[in-house]
């Protein structure tokens, strides 16, 4: 039975891919800021602000998956909240190394989450993959900085793969629940042109990277985890719309409305382009749900 620790382990795609990986056989562990008692998995605690861990957490660690970060849509973006939202990526595979390193675990594989956002804000006609440079803004450098952390334990000689997610789809938890809302109410339309796309994974496909990343030793480094059937954001909601049996409206929300609404997080609703997903695939990996429309009536028939 492989052990694998999970931080961030109570969170969104945490508690999915927990549940998955003791599927498979695999002994669970989860390090989070709050012991919850009432979780079925062990957990452990740690506290970044004063740089402690359970010392329990690594006991007989052989996998660390790191989830770890605070939520970089709940809030607008003031200086005080993106700063915290980068120490928590950072600060957290900081201490892990740290920890490793002095106890020396002899990890068999360090995965780390990052997101698309390393590609920045930005919509073009480009397909971005994993060669290209971090962009120049807040999700780009917030990405670069939490993907530098994770190739800590690639240069201690540890294999480190890192996972860009798109935007995570699932009934009840992350975006999905907001977008349904006003599509629910009969008001869905289009954010700001449309043109935007949605780089997007169902549930079930990012979880089954993670344990393909803890399987597959062959791979290393960085791999987009997107569907491979790109949409704008005007074709997602069309779509979301269709599977709801609900109206899609014209005209779309304006930019200034997000503007005002969001402040500086708009430019993630606003802007965005393509993801190739053509590394992962090439591992020999499969899409359960590759495409929109039937990933979606997966997870509302649930």
């Amino acid at each position: 039975m492989k052990n694998v620790l999970i931080t961030g382990g109570n969170g969104f795609v945490g508690k999915y891919l927990s549940d998955k990986l003791i599927q498979c056989g695999y002994h669970v562990t989860v390090l989070s800021r709050k012991n919850n008692y009432h979780n079925k998995i062990p957990t452990f605690t740690w506290d970044l602000k004063k740089e402690t861990i359970d010392k329990e957490a690594l006991e007989n660690v052989e996998y660390i998956v790191h989830l770890a970060g605070e939520n970089i849509g709940e809030r607008r973006w003031t200086e005080e909240r993106m700063q915290r939202i980068i120490d928590s990526r950072v600060k957290s595979g900081n201490l892990i190394f740290e920890e490793v390193k002095k106890k020396k675990i002899k990890l068999k594989a360090f995965i780390s989450a990052s997101a698309v956002g390393y590609y920045g804000a930005v919509t073009s006609e480009k397909i971005f993959n994993e060669t290209d440079p971090p962009c120049n803004d807040f999700l780009g450098e917030t990405c670069r900085l939490w993907e530098q952390t994770a190739y800590q334990f690639e240069n201690a000689g540890i294999r480190t793969v890192i996972i860009r997610s798109g935007i995570v789809l699932a009934k009840k938890e992350g975006a999905l629940p907001k977008m349904m809302g006003p599509v629910k109410l009969g008001i869905g339309s289009a954010i700001g042109d449309g043109k935007q796309y949605i780089p997007w994974i169902h549930i079930d496909d990012i979880c089954n990277i993670f344990i393909k990343a803890i399987e597959d030793e062959t791979m290393h480094g960085a791999y987009n985890a997107v569907s491979p059937d790109p949409k704008t954001n005007k074709e997602f909601t069309k779509t979301l719309a269709k599977v709801l049996n609900a109206p899609f409206w014209f005209p779309a929300i304006p930019a200034f409305a997000l503007k005002l609404m969001f402040g500086k997080m708009s430019e993630m609703l606003l802007k965005g382009s393509r993801v190739s997903s053509d590394k992962i695939s090439a591992t020999g990996f499969k899409f359960r749900f590759p495409e929109l429309e039937k990933a979606l009536k997966n997870i509302l028939d649930k």
